[in-house]
């Protein structure tokens, strides 16, 4: 008898899959992958810029084989059928900018400094668990995470434990120790006779870069994370300055030898110098770009340089107003919103990125939705800035980010119109991630 489970998503009924739940499951999915049809009402697929209403998608194994119309075939008694209702069902996310191994700490408690002083790494690797299950669990099935922040390269292990089923998680791309240069990251202010640990791995010459390069990628990294600006601050004019870090040769000798590798190079970069270096250096993405000129949004078309701009992490934690610190945060939000606007009308390449860790990983991911709205976005452009675009930004057009023939079976629904409001997002009811579910509202019967 064909076994049917129904979804009512309406009510929110929340029933998270445990641990020791979705171990099983994977391993009766990898012993019997089978066939399951998932219905909609609405199906939002990544790429088309309309939805389209009662589909049904066929997944066998972990990918997707079909896409049609609901009920136009009869299914077989061995098929399984999830049928969501009136639910809206996406792609699996993409947040193409997370740090799995920062908390948000609180900077009472000693912030930044407090992880890397005073955290053994068995606690933050406990911890970076429990942050990609939370990514699963809000939607986001893929994540390309920039750095580990002093953590080494936990995040290779944590991508094969996710891969070999040992632990629930979106599917990593990760980007290890990152780049800096001497004076270019924390830790900082301790005495000069004292050596601390620092989150990046620093270098000075295009010597240096490219070793660190070639160890970095020797040792699993994905991507490599190469910050071209450190701290920030305001001018006497009141105008933003970024401190510029690595030198454009210093950068061409990274990305010529990640290039080389096939892989790809992002960039931290605020404003000004650095981030012109970042450009003239040949970085495949800019993270954050708080303040683009003219010049350099036309540079970045020329490029294909792609932009993460990371919106919403920069409204959070502002120091107090008559503050130097304070007084840069606002600075900082005030410009990024015009850059995004600015970009977004040139037509340069953007993926969705939030710098989750910089802020609690409890807190909604899907928050930076509404300020890409609020900038300019239409919903179905934000929506496709998490899916096909992030898909394509990581070099995995048509596998990851759509809801089509050939994808991994990475899908999610919510109960509200995300095109009507773009925060229904925050609300993700059901996840699968490659054709297993992980998380459903869902009271399971037989007909």
């Amino acid at each position: 008898m064909m076994r049917i489970i129904f979804f009512s998503l309406a009510l929110g009924v929340l029933a998270c899959v445990g641990f020791g739940q979705e171990a099983n499951r994977s391993a009766a999915s990898a012993a019997d992958p089978g066939t399951i049809v998932v219905r909609a009402q609405w199906l939002i697929d990544g790429s088309a810029d309309k939805p389209r209403r009662n589909m049904e998608i066929v997944i066998r194994g972990n990918r997707i084989s079909e896409v049609r119309a609901a009920n136009s075939q009869p299914l077989p008694a061995a098929v399984q059928l999830i049928d969501l209702g009136a639910a809206t069902l996406l792609p699996g996310l993409i947040d193409t900018h997370t740090h799995i191994f920062l908390q948000g700490e609180d900077p009472a408690a000693g912030g930044y400094d407090v992880q890397l002083l005073k955290s053994p790494a068995s606690y933050r690797v406990a911890r970076a668990v429990v942050s990609a299950r939370r990514a699963l669990e809000q939607g986001f099935t893929s994540i390309r995470d920039l750095e580990t922040e002093g953590a080494g390269y936990g995040d290779v292990g944590i991508k094969r434990a996710i891969n070999e089923g040992i632990i629930p998680g979106p599917r990593m791309w990760v980007a290890t120790l990152s780049i800096s240069s001497t004076g270019g990251y924390p830790l900082e202010g301790y005495a000069p006779e004292i050596t601390v640990p620092k989150g990046a791995q620093l270098i000075d010459g295009p010597v240096e870069a490219r070793k660190a390069a070639r160890e970095q990628l020797d040792k699993g990294a994905d991507w490599i994370k190469v910050y071209m600006t450190h701290r920030s601050w305001l001018d006497a004019q009141g105008s933003l300055v970024s401190q510029p870090t690595l030198t454009v040769e210093e950068l061409k000798a990274i990305v010529d030898e990640t290039h080389a590798w096939g892989r790809k190079v992002a960039c931290h970069a605020y404003n000004g110098p650095g981030l012109q270096r970042a450009l003239d250096g040949g970085c495949d993405s800019i993270e954050h770009g708080l303040e683009l000129s003219d010049a350099q949004i036309a540079q970045m078309l020329r490029q294909g340089t792609w932009y993460v701009p990371t919106l919403q992490v920069y409204y959070t934690d502002w120091d107090l107003a008559d503050t130097d610190a304070g007084k840069r945060d606002r600075k900082r939000a005030a410009l990024h919103g015009v850059s995004f606007a600015k970009a977004l009308h040139a037509g340069v390449k953007m993926a969705f990125g939030t710098d989750v860790g910089g802020f609690k990983w409890s807190e909604p991911i899907a928050e930076e939705f509404l300020r890409e709205v609020q900038f300019g976005m239409t919903p179905m452009q934000a929506i496709q800035s998490a899916t096909s675009r992030a898909a394509e930004l990581l070099g995995k057009r048509g596998e990851i980010g759509v809801v089509a023939p050939g994808a991994y079976a990475d899908l999610i629904a919510v109960a509200g119109d995300p095109l009507a409001d773009v925060g229904a997002l925050k609300s993700v009811h059901f996840v699968m991630k490659d054709g297993a579910v992980f998380k459903s509202s869902s009271s399971e019967r037989a007909p």
